[in-house]
């Protein structure tokens, strides 16, 4: 048990030691590897739950890099509220029993991110239809996240085709992402399912992602960040294409 134990901690340690990385060389992508690479070897609800403590810090501390965060909650609360909503209404399906449906969803959702990423154009969302559209994205993302904990669709699109400038979209996707961490916590402890041993490894997993942030703002500087971001993308799509079909084949 102690070895199963310590072999689980250290592939734990790892994967969020890279998925700092990542997001260290794109500003994004920590939970999207961290959940992709962890439910490949556990359940989803598992790999949710030691998302959420390096998630909130890694993001808490990009929402107050720039120097508009109340001006942004004031144009973003809408949607702010809906992912909420959405993640609370949506994390029945990470804290039911049946893990199927959740590891089949988050493959989905990796799979469409990639394809998002790698082939769509960019978007772009005239100032009047702001007010409508951004509960409707909130609660998407949020039942996204709620169901899967990847909470980056269809709220980075659309963040990035509201026409922010790059401090205040960096801003706005630390505030998106925190405001989901927190929703996405808040349902599993609803569901009853963070519990003190995953909060623990949670709190040590810090470590790896800060040390793993750093080494990708080195690797930003090194090499193309488009380059880098194709290829984390095509690892992400093959990362969902396993989940995806782990529940039919194993």
């Amino acid at each position: 048990m102690n070895d199963y134990f310590s072999s689980c901690t250290l592939i734990v340690m790892l994967t969020f030691f890279v998925a700092g990385i990542v997001k260290g060389a794109v500003g994004m992508g920590l939970p999207t590897v961290a959940m992709g690479v962890l439910s490949a070897i556990m359940p989803p609800i598992s790999a949710a739950s030691l998302l959420v403590i390096p998630s909130f810090v890694t993001n808490f501390w990009q929402l107050f890099t720039g120097p508009n965060f109340l001006a942004l909650i004031k144009r973003l609360w809408l949607m702010m509220l809906g992912i909420v909503i959405g993640t609370l209404t949506g994390s029945w399906l990470l804290t039911s029993a049946n893990t199927k449906y959740a590891s089949l969803g988050l493959g989905f959702a990796l799979i469409i991110y990639s394809i998002y990423g790698l082939w769509a154009k960019p978007l772009s969302v005239p100032a009047r239809l702001e007010r409508s559209l951004s509960p409707v994205i909130g609660l998407t993302t949020g039942i996204i996240n709620g169901g899967t904990g990847v909470f980056t669709l269809p709220a980075v699109p659309y963040l990035q085709a509201i026409g922010l400038s790059k401090d205040d979209l960096i801003q706005a996707l630390g505030l998106s992402f925190t405001v989901s961490t927190i929703a996405l916590a808040a349902g599993l402890v609803r569901g009853g399912v963070l519990h003190l041993e995953n909060i623990t490894l949670s709190a040590l997993a810090i470590i790896p992602a800060l040390l793993g942030m750093w080494v990708g703002t080195v690797v930003r500087k090194r090499i193309s960040p488009a380059t880098f971001r194709r290829w984390f993308l095509i690892f992400i799509a093959i990362l969902g294409l396993e989940l995806a079909a782990h529940p039919f084949f194993f």
